[in-house]
């Protein structure tokens, strides 16, 4: 004898189906794409706190500065990641190191 399925058990998991307001994919690749934009910009404005902090302090960058650096080059593998898989943690990630770099480099 079997057992007749429901609808239901077809249905996917709740938790498999993405929420209203989660991005697309497209979507994400854009926010990756202009990640990139903002990483430039931090770059441009780290590279000047550094030079800031090389003229008017003992001439040598510190580990800070270095960090920052560190930041925005695992910012760009996290963006590039981002375009391949989007990912709102990546993408999100990205961000976050961007942001990062400029600050680490003013507390140098």
């Amino acid at each position: 004898m079997t057992t007749p399925t429901t609808p239901a058990a077809d249905l996917p998991a709740p938790t498999d189906l993405p929420g209203p307001t989660a991005p697309n994919t497209r979507a994400l690749r854009v926010l990756a794409l202009c990640g990139f934009l903002l990483l430039a910009g931090c770059l441009v404005l780290t590279a000047v706190l550094g030079l800031v902090d090389a003229v008017e302090g003992d001439g040598v960058g510190g580990g800070l500065l270095t960090a920052g650096l560190w930041s925005l080059a695992l910012g760009a593998a996290a963006g590039t990641a981002a375009l391949a898989v989007p990912r709102r943690a990546l993408v999100a990630a990205q961000y976050a190191l961007a942001f990062a770099a400029p600050v680490l480099a003013a507390l140098d």
